[in-house]
């Protein structure tokens, strides 16, 4: 599959320019240590999810992350609403249902429809709960590669086999990604946007781990080249576009070396299963002036622990990079490990009170930190 879209969709800082000029992106509305979700929510209501997202979140100073809510079907899924976004800019990168997941169909249809339709809807009560709002707001999409190692072919293999189809997938990507934006902005005009990139299965990606459509093979390695040029080429058109930008990949020991080579502005990590062995890699992201997004409480039902054990990944991590507290509130966001969506609507609630209640905890260390540090001088 080679359509010439990575051709065609090589240049992605023209899209829009009839519109006003896309802003130059920033995070400098972010509170130190802000809480944040990572996307998915369980239940099938976007206008329960979004207002308590946005009640919660918005005012500890958290950054509101618009919801996916998978229990409503195929299409308001990751890769169901990503999909559908590529139709619209690549109609025959159009997805339909298989039993097995989603493959290319060959133009858009019902399932594509429905994608469509349940985005617009979720925009609607998230422009309508953030009117004149002007922090901060997440949204997310499926990345290239986790869309790759996703979407069967129409032969019948994953998507990942053909190198066509990868370059493909990334182009489309890219402007489908530029058009969200600029609907976003329309939407939300005074808000500062950033659009989160999801890339669950990078490890397996890049250690040839993914199973053919059999499951009797693996499909072969990508080399990490490779996957850096497609992650980097969409992450490019989101900032032509006037949002920033972040990776999430919530993989045990995530590829971190090439992570911090792409433009992202920030990388979303799991810190419970976090090794120190990768503390130099993580060191030098933070120095380089770019967020951290720890992930520090479990995504599905469990006892919650209090503030003090919630934040100890992060003390600790501080602790070995030599960071005091207020350096590591200022460079971090704390978050779920991963989405919400195998969760019980109870245990959302708590976890987002507890994860703004640990927000307040790193803030008011931050505090106490920047001022002990003006008292030493």
């Amino acid at each position: 599959m080679d359509s010439g879209f990575g051709e065609v969709f090589e240049n992605t800082d023209d899209r829009g320019s009839a519109a006003s000029e896309p802003p130059t992106p920033s995070l400098d509305r972010l509170a130190p240590a802000a809480a944040t979700v990572v996307g998915s929510m369980p239940g099938t209501s976007v206008r329960d999810s979004v207002a308590l997202i946005v009640g919660e979140l918005t005012t500890a100073d958290g950054v509101p992350h618009l919801p996916e809510l998978p229990s409503r079907g195929p299409g308001s899924d990751m890769i169901g609403r990503t999909g559908g976004l590529l139709a619209g800019v690549a109609p025959d990168l159009a997805l339909e249902t298989t039993p097995d997941g989603w493959r290319f169909a060959d133009a858009p249809g019902r399932d594509m429809r429905r994608a469509s339709s349940w985005l617009g809807e979720d925009l609607d009560a998230w422009e309508e709960a953030l009117e004149s709002y002007d922090g901060v707001a997440a949204v997310s999409l499926a990345g290239p590669w986790t869309m790759a190692a996703s979407i069967e072919l129409h032969f019948g293999e994953r998507a990942l086999k053909d190198a066509g189809a990868c370059r493909d997938l990334a182009g489309a990507l890219a402007h489908a990604a530029a058009d969200h934006i600029a609907e976003l902005r329309r939407r939300l005009p005074k808000a500062q946007h950033w659009m989160w990139l999801d890339e669950p299965v990078l490890n397996s990606v890049l250690l040839g781990s993914i199973p053919t459509q059999s499951g009797r093979g693996r499909i072969a390695a990508i080399e990490p080249h490779v996957v850096e040029i497609a992650i980097t080429q969409v992450l490019e058109a989101i900032t032509a576009a006037g949002a920033s930008t972040a990776i999430h990949c919530c993989e045990k020991r995530p590829p971190l070396a090439l992570l911090r080579r792409t433009p992202a502005d920030a990388l979303s990590i799991d810190m419970l299963t976090y090794s120190p062995r990768d503390d130099e890699e993580l060191g030098e992201l933070i120095q380089s002036g770019r967020r951290l997004i720890a992930g520090i409480m479990p995504g599905t039902d469990t006892e919650l622990s209090g503030d003090i054990d919630t934040v100890a990944p992060l003390r600790q991590l501080g602790g070995r990079l030599g960071f005091d507290e207020g350096r590591m509130a200022a460079s971090t966001l704390i978050s779920p490990t991963c989405g919400f969506a195998g969760a019980s609507p109870a245990y959302v609630r708590s976890a987002l009170t507890r994860l703004t209640s640990a927000s307040r905890t790193l803030r008011d260390e931050e505090l106490r930190g920047g001022s002990e540090a003006r008292d030493e001088r």
